[in-house]
């Protein structure tokens, strides 16, 4: 008990190290999406939908036991389009490509958050934070030096799209009071649902008792509780830190689809990714030092 006390007393004291702990254990929960992705024979569309009519189900729970507010604003409007589209370009390049190249090429984000911020926010970065996108670009690189087939050069351009959604996700949400974050997350999940479910009607959607378990598991253990995670970490994790944090979900993805599925990711993809994590652990690393030194001057 005195052990538990001390951690929270810890996490209390230094919020933005609770944030990115916060952070961690969110991205390790989004890790589990290939799994379960990769086992339901549904439309991409219809399990992005599902999911999140699921997860919209948890966040509500969590804003009326919270009690806070639901705020329809431009700002949080605009994040849930970003976090639907981040939903639907996902599940998409899982189903078209291996899930390694579609979790690991969505991590494309921190490159579109340097440029969206800088071009919409006139944000200034240092040079880690540049060395850290550049390593991350050459290790992405990579990943087209498989041989793909037109199916999977088309899912790993999709991914990248994902990464320029969540991009905008991480830098809407990074602006936003609580009440307005949380409702942007909230309005992200309806979109998809209202979007994504009516097309169970028109295209075949067998239903089976693994569908229906890994599409709960996916809407309450992968998307739910992990975007309520995000939104609250968010608050003292600037956007840049949310993405590079949110490595921990390529490095774990792969490992259980592999274990899972089978599915192997090709070797320049393979190398491309251990670049890409090296990278960012790198900069996690330099900045939480560069944050401790300036604190202590």
């Amino acid at each position: 008990m005195k052990q538990i006390r001390g951690i929270k007393n810890m996490a209390a004291s230094n919020p933005q190290k609770h944030a990115i702990l916060l952070m961690a254990t969110c991205a390790g929960l989004w890790s589990i999406a290939g799994i379960f992705i990769k086992l339901i024979p549904w439309n991409p569309f219809v399990i992005a939908g599902f999911r999140s009519g699921i997860a919209a189900v948890v966040v509500v729970l969590f804003l009326r036991a919270t009690g806070r507010r639901i705020k329809v604003t431009k700002p949080s409007i605009l994040s849930g389009l970003c976090i639907m589209g981040t939903f639907f370009a996902f599940v998409t390049a899982n189903k078209m490509t291996t899930a390694a190249n579609a979790i690991v090429l969505q991590f494309t984000s921190p490159v579109f958050i340097l440029i969206l911020s800088a071009f919409f926010f006139h944000q200034h970065f240092c040079k880690a934070d540049l060395l850290a996108v550049a390593f991350t670009l050459a290790g992405i690189s990579l990943f087209f030096f498989d041989k793909l087939g037109a199916g999977k050069l088309l899912g790993n351009c999709i991914a990248i799209l994902a990464g320029l959604f969540m991009a905008g996700m991480y830098v809407l949400t990074g602006r936003m009071d609580d009440d307005a974050r949380m409702s942007g997350i909230l309005f992200g999940h309806l979109f998809t649902a209202v979007i994504g479910i009516p097309i169970a009607f028109f295209v075949p959607t067998p239903v089976t008792s693994a569908s229906v378990l890994s599409i709960l598991a996916l809407g309450v253990v992968q998307l739910g509780i992990p975007y309520i995670l995000y939104g609250l970490a968010v608050r003292n994790c600037p956007p840049l830190a949310c993405s590079l944090i949110g490595a921990i979900e390529p490095l774990l993805n792969p490992v259980w689809v592999f274990l899972f599925n089978g599915e192997k990711p090709g070797p320049f993809a393979v190398f491309g990714g251990m670049i890409v994590i090296a990278a960012v652990t790198g900069w996690c690393v330099w900045r939480d030092r560069y944050v401790s030194v300036n604190r202590a001057a």
